[in-house]
């Protein structure tokens, strides 16, 4: 008789594959109700759901193979789990996330978007401005937390009142560009009496540098020619900001 033929390593691997149970991952709906997101929700509310499964009810898909609520885990983890870093991501940086696309970064963009807009909502129709606290509340969540410089011009009234908050220009983690002409054009466009400017440091550094001290005294001298009051220039971060005024620099 012949010897038997020994298998090769690739076959006595492909009979150990497949005598070997192929592990499972569970879908959403596989899952038990009270592990599924959206069923916790309804039973006992939104919020019982740690932010993770928050996300997976509003991205509400995931991938064969990974369901919605890890690839959420893997979103939160990028960030540390906290949205105050996830404010910072780029779109970019949301994608590198397995199972999410321009759709799924888009939907995340404008739930930060929402929550940056309901944060800056008051009551009332116009909100008054009475100290550098009041400009620093209207827009800390509109530039404090951005990983890039913005310069914002809030118009008043003669009551103080704010009329109108327009950005002027985005710039780099470092620096942006000053446009005095747009933002005095602006103003007597809008008729306003008056002028305050913004900008953030995304180091969250409050210290102004020269070149802050340069915009501040330009745009002091533009209002002043045009009989505007310029009432205040604040540098924002996330954690504080630095008043020009309340510092006896006007």
């Amino acid at each position: 008789m012949f010897p038997r033929k020994l298998k090769s390593e690739r076959e006595a691997m492909k009979d150990y594959d497949s005598s070997c149970p192929v592990a499972h991952t569970l879908t959403v709906k596989e899952m038990s109700p009270d592990d599924q997101p959206r069923e916790r929700a309804l039973k006992h509310g939104c919020k019982v759901l740690p932010t993770a499964d928050l996300w997976a009810i509003v991205l509400r898909t995931g991938l064969p193979g990974k369901p919605v609520t890890e690839m959420c885990r893997d979103l939160m983890r990028s960030c540390d789990n906290k949205l105050f870093n996830l404010e910072r991501m780029e779109r970019g940086s949301f994608m590198k996330v397995k199972g999410i696309g321009t759709t799924k970064a888009l939907q995340i963009e404008a739930v930060m978007e929402l929550i940056r807009r309901y944060c800056g909502e008051t009551v009332g129709n116009r909100v008054k401005i009475g100290c550098s606290r009041d400009v620093y509340d209207v827009m800390r969540h509109e530039i404090g937390n951005l990983p890039h410089e913005e310069i914002w011009a809030i118009y008043l009234n003669r009551r103080n009142e704010i009329i109108s908050k327009e950005k002027m220009t985005r710039g780099s983690a470092v620096a942006s560009v000053f446009d005095l002409k747009k933002i005095i054009k602006e103003a007597l466009l809008r008729d306003a009496q008056g002028v305050m400017l913004c900008h953030n440091h995304p180091s969250g550094n409050t210290m102004p540098s020269v070149d802050d001290d340069r915009i501040t005294e330009k745009l002091r001298k533009g209002c002043e020619s045009m009989d505007l009051r310029f009432l205040d220039h604040l540098i924002i971060t996330a954690s504080g900001f630095y008043s020009y005024r309340d510092q006896g620099r006007f």
